[in-house]
């Protein structure tokens, strides 16, 4: 395919996106009806319709519009680039623009310009402060890809060079000591062989250093209580493999890769639908906003709204007050958000607080896309010692 033709494409992919289909979706339902497409193309377009989602609002404010040809317009316009060499309608690029696609569009401003929804610009500003343009700036570029080292079976020297062998380029990162940054080969990674047996995983830098901020219990029973595809308790495993390790949530066909995946780590997780008794440490990683994560997860951005947050923010609360039972005298309770929004981190953990005297607050961090990985939020809490 022309680079052109790729983003007619995109444009296409765009409009089903808009119709209702999630962008996983309606990529893989292009991919099977253009069977035609090398993996090249593939993912070229693939980059177009997430650079599109991620900014949406400017790239529509450009293009004069929210269809996928007008986002595409947009975006090339955003780069600086001649819409007329791409728009020639010649053979499979899209038609040429019309006098009406052609005058239309302004430069976008204010939080149009950072891709900010209108209803939680209030909100991020008050949970930001003065990184809130920045932040904001920095979710419109794609996230990097990022690896974790399995410390029971590798170190980064090691993993980077095994990695290496197979065409990957990696480097360590800052922000957890297990942490990889892809630089180069990252669609070769899951069929690679380091991959395979164990050395690496999938997992942005900013959820590693959440796990790493923990304080694990020197022994006794670790509960992940919303465990999803079991990232961190994967991650916590290889940290602490004398633990006993429990996963659970409340879909758990999530959870249906995640014996697998600990056999490749080498590690021990028990998945369960229904978790019994206490543990010494309960991790709650809570369903939320995302708003940490839109770089990987736009489409989510724009599928937001106030009354789907205030939903997310009663499922937070209930979910705290669930899992206390769950947590051993001088246990720990940590709890976890993919969130930069202070409704659904400190404002939560007050409120918890406040409906259960004599927890206290033991430690938090907060991470945001500034400093290299996701936005994560971390917040323990330990019962009263009569618990």
């Amino acid at each position: 395919m022309t680079p052109a033709a790729r983003i007619a494409a995109a444009a296409e992919v765009l409009d089903a996106i808009a119709g209702g289909l999630a962008a996983e979706q309606a990529l893989s339902r292009w991919g099977r009806s253009n069977r035609f497409a090398g993996s090249g193309d593939r993912a070229a377009i693939r980059d177009h319709v997430f650079d599109a989602l991620r900014c949406h609002r400017s790239f529509s404010a450009r293009g004069g519009g929210e269809s996928g040809r007008a986002l595409m317009l947009g975006m090339l316009r955003a780069q600086g680039r001649d819409p007329a060499e791409v728009f020639s309608g010649v053979g499979h690029a899209p038609a040429v623009l019309t006098e009406a696609e052609a005058a239309a569009g302004e430069v976008p401003e204010g939080v149009q310009a950072l891709d900010c929804p209108d209803w939680l610009a209030d909100d991020l500003k008050s949970s930001l402060g003065d990184d809130f343009a920045p932040v904001l700036k920095a979710m419109q570029a794609r996230a990097d890809v990022f690896l974790r080292v399995n410390a029971l079976a590798s170190t980064p020297e090691a993993a980077c060079a095994a990695l290496g062998v197979e065409g990957i380029s990696a480097e360590p990162f800052p922000l957890a000591t297990t942490a990889l940054r892809v630089t180069d080969g990252a669609r070769r990674i899951r069929n690679s062989q380091a991959f395979a047996d164990g050395l690496v995983e999938l997992q942005d830098a900013g959820s590693q250093a959440i796990c790493e901020a923990l304080s694990l219990p020197a022994e006794g029973r670790v509960l992940d209580y919303c465990a999803g595809g079991g990232g961190k308790s994967l991650a916590l495993a290889c940290l602490a493999p004398h633990l006993t390790y429990v996963a659970h949530d409340a879909h758990p066909q999530r959870m249906n890769d995640l014996p697998a995946r600990a056999a490749r780590a080498g590690v021990r997780i028990a998945p369960t639908e229904a978790p019994e008794g206490r543990f010494e440490l309960v991790v709650a990683d809570v369903p939320c906003s995302g708003s940490g994560a839109w770089r990987r997860q736009p489409e989510s951005k724009w599928r937001l709204d106030r009354a789907g947050l205030e939903a997310l923010l009663a499922t937070q609360a209930q979910i705290l007050d669930t899992v206390v039972a769950h947590v051993s005298p001088g246990g720990q309770l940590a709890y976890m958000t993919c969130s930069l929004l202070d409704a659904e981190n400190d404002a939560q953990i007050a409120a918890f607080l406040s409906r259960h005297p004599g927890w206290t607050r033991e430690s938090s961090l907060r991470l945001t896309p500034l400093d290299g990985g996701d936005g994560f939020f971390l917040a323990v809490v330990r019962p009263p010692e009569a618990s």
